[in-house]
């Protein structure tokens, strides 16, 4: 696709743009998988007397973890939109940013409403909402996953 007339970057800077895009993506799909399965269930379990320390560290945690491949995967989606490479389906990046707005939007309005209600105090109900209202978040990083390395194969082809 091209902006006003000119490609904003060389193909191989679209290439690398296009990879750099699929790694942070599917880092988190791997960070998502495992809180779905593992770390939420377990967060969900914790008693009164540890659940609201278990969940700030949690909190503070993650964000040390997430924090570079959500920054790296926002911009290097936002750049594909501007100009996707030669050989990559021009939908392809706007439907991974709806994707990727869907997932924004469900950790905004859902998960990080249920973490700070876990770090006011233990209730097994946001435990279980928190497990719960994460689906649509690992469902969506999923997806960008596939459509990422669908862009991936694409752009090299």
């Amino acid at each position: 696709m091209v902006i006003l007339g000119a490609n904003w970057w060389s193909d191989e800077v679209g290439e690398w743009l296009v990879g750099l895009n699929a790694s942070a993506t599917l880092v988190m799909v791997g960070l998502i998988w495992f809180v779905q399965i593992v770390h939420y269930p377990l967060l969900a379990q914790f008693g009164a007397h540890t659940s609201t320390t278990v969940a700030d560290e949690h909190q503070r945690r993650t964000g040390l973890v997430v924090a570079l491949p959500m920054a790296v995967e926002g911009i290097t989606t936002l750049a594909l939109l501007l100009d996707p490479p030669v050989g990559v389906w021009v939908g392809w990046p706007w439907i991974g940013a709806v994707v990727l707005a869907v997932v924004l939007g469900s950790t905004v309005l859902l998960s990080v409403p249920l973490h700070a209600r876990m770090s006011r105090g233990h209730d097994e109900r946001t435990g279980r909402r928190l497990v719960l209202t994460n689906w649509p978040r690992t469902i969506g990083w999923t997806v960008r996953g596939i459509i990422c390395a669908v862009m991936v194969v694409q752009s090299i082809g």
